[in-house]
C-alpha cells in the first residue's frame, strides 16, 4: 500500500510556502528561549492560581522554532491525527501511477495549508503524544519566534510581557489537556471516531456540492460552520464535528478568560495585546479570508467568541464554581447547542446535581 499523502512532499511545500521572516536572522532571536521558558514556567503558576488546574505532567516545556520548524513539527502531528483514514484510504487505493500522483497532489495541499498557518501563528500546545516516540520531542508548548518578533516590531510591544501573554494562553491549554485527567483522552477519542466515520466515497462531494447550492439560495454562508469538511461530512461524522466544535469553544474561551485574568496585575499592556490580536483574528480579507473560510479557520475563530459568552453567562449565574462542573466528565461538558444558549447547560447541570 502507498500513502495517499505524500508527506515529505507536504514538509517541503511547508517549508517553501512559509519563507523567512528578515528577523529571524536578528540577534534579538537569540533572547527568545531564555525568555520563554522564564516566561512559561511564570505563566504556569499564574494559570494554577487563576483556574485551579495543575498539570499532572510535570513542568511545561518551552521551545522556540521558526516557521519551517513549526511546519515539520505539525505535518507530523497531522500524519498522526489523520493516519486511521489514511490507512483506509490507501487499503482500497490501488497500487498505481494514478494513486502516486493523488498522494503527491494531497501532499501539497497539506503543506501549503500548514506553510501559510505558519506565518501566522505565534504559539502552539501539542497536545498529541504517542508513545513510542522521543519524550522530548512532545507535550512541547510551542513559539514560532519570528512571527513574535514581527509583531513586536510592528506593534512596539514590551518584549517580556508580551511573551508572558503569549504563554498564558498556550500554557492554558496545556493545564486543560495535562490538569483535567480525562481530557487529553476524550478530545484524541472524538478526533478517530471523526475520522473512522468519513467514507472517501466521491458521493459525499456531490452531496456536498448540493447542500452548498442549497445554503446559497437561501444567503448563508456554506462553509461559516466547519469549512469544507462540514460540507462533505455525514450525518454520522457532522454530530461528532458538533461534539469537537463545542469542546474546542470551551476550551478557546476559557483560555481568552484565563489569559485576561491572570494577565491583570502582572502584565500593565495586556488590554493593548489582546484589544491587537483579536483585530488580527478579523484582519484577513481576499484569497486570504477564503482559505480561511474553507480550512474551517474562520469557525475557529468563532469559538473563541462563543466560548467567552458561554462563560460569561455561566459565571454570571453562579461564578466559577458552576464553571467547573464541566471539568467533571465528558457527560458535564456543554454540547454544541448549549454553548450557543447557555441556559440550557446551566439548566441539565443543574438537574444532573440535584439527582446526585
Amino acid at each position: 500500500m502507498s500513502d495517499p499523502v505524500n508527506w515529505d512532499l507536504a514538509a517541503r511545500v511547508a517549508a517553501r510556502v512559509a519563507g523567512t521572516e528578515p528577523l529571524a536572522s536578528s540577534y534579538h532571536y537569540d533572547s527568545l528561549q531564555a525568555d520563554f521558558e522564564e516566561a512559561t514556567a511564570k505563566a504556569e503558576g499564574l494559570v494554577a492560581e487563576a483556574t485551579g488546574l495543575v498539570s499532572l505532567a510535570g513542568p511545561a516545556r518551552a521551545r522556540v522554532t521558526d516557521r519551517p520548524g513549526w511546519t515539520r513539527a505539525n505535518v507530523a502531528s497531522f500524519q498522526r491525527l489523520v493516519e486511521p483514514l489514511t490507512t483506509r484510504i490507501a487499503e482500497r487505493m490501488p497500487a498505481s501511477p494514478i494513486g502516486v500522483v493523488g498522494g503527491h497532489a494531497a501532499g501539497a495541499q497539506v503543506g501549503l495549508l500548514l506553510g501559510w498557518m505558519s506565518t501566522r501563528v505565534l504559539g502552539q500546545y501539542d497536545l498529541l503524544l504517542v508513545e513510542e516516540e522521543s519524550p522530548e520531542e512532545q507535550d512541547l508548548v510551542y513559539y514560532v519566534g519570528p512571527n513574535v518578533l514581527a509583531l513586536e516590531k510592528r506593534y512596539a510591544f514590551p518584549p517580556r510581557q508580551f511573551r508572558l501573554w503569549l504563554a498564558l494562553h498556550e500554557v492554558t491549554h496545556r493545564a486543560q489537556f495535562t490538569g483535567i485527567s480525562w481530557m487529553r483522552d476524550y478530545f484524541v477519542s472524538l478526533v478517530a471516531e471523526a475520522m473512522s466515520a468519513v467514507e472517501p466515497d466521491p458521493k459525499r462531494l456531490l452531496q456536498g456540492l448540493r447542500r452548498t447550492l442549497e445554503e446559497l439560495r437561501l444567503g448563508h454562508n456554506p462553509l461559516a460552520d466547519g469549512g469544507i469538511l462540514g460540507l462533505i461530512a455525514g450525518d454520522e461524522q457532522a454530530a461528532v464535528l458538533r461534539k469537537v466544535q463545542a469542546l474546542m469553544s470551551l476550551l478557546e474561551g476559557h483560555g481568552d478568560v484565563t489569559m485576561d485574568r491572570a494577565a491583570v496585575d502582572v502584565i500593565p499592556e495586556a488590554e493593548r495585546f489582546s484589544r491587537v490580536l483579536r483585530q488580527r483574528r478579523q484582519e484577513m480579507s481576499g484569497p486570504a479570508r477564503m482559505l480561511q473560510q474553507l480550512v474551517g479557520i474562520e469557525a475557529k475563530l468563532r469559538q473563541y467568541e462563543q466560548g467567552e459568552r458561554f462563560i460569561a453567562a455561566v459565571e454570571a449565574e453562579g461564578g466559577s464554581d458552576v464553571l467547573n462542573l464541566a471539568w467533571e466528565g465528558p457527560d458535564r461538558l456543554p454540547t454544541y447547542e448549549e454553548i450557543r444558549q447557555p441556559r440550557l447547560w446551566l439548566e441539565r447541570v443543574g438537574k444532573a446535581r440535584q439527582a446526585v
